[in-house]
């Protein structure tokens, strides 16, 4: 699947999906136009957010999901997204 150019994506990494399979999926949305990409990761309860022409930032427990500048207002605890 090719994907097409949306605003925000979000990727939710399996546990068999390697770094090299989610970079790829990752490298795929941002080559279609997607503005801002965010990779869940459940194993180490991390979201990762990328970018183009940006670093990507990871953020751990502690932080706090924002959807600037796509979702103004958007704020979500990381540690709410593993809560079990």
């Amino acid at each position: 699947m090719t994907p097409a150019g949306f605003d925000l994506a979000a990727e939710v990494v399996s546990p068999g999906n390697t770094r090299r399979e989610v970079a790829g999926k990752v490298s795929a949305w941002l080559g279609a136009g997607t503005r801002l990409v965010w990779v869940v990761n459940p194993r180490d309860e991390t979201v990762t957010i990328h970018e183009a022409g940006r670093a990507p930032r990871r953020l751990g427990a502690s932080d706090t999901l924002d959807g600037a500048p796509l979702l103004p207002g958007f704020r979500l605890p990381v540690a709410d997204l593993f809560a079990r």
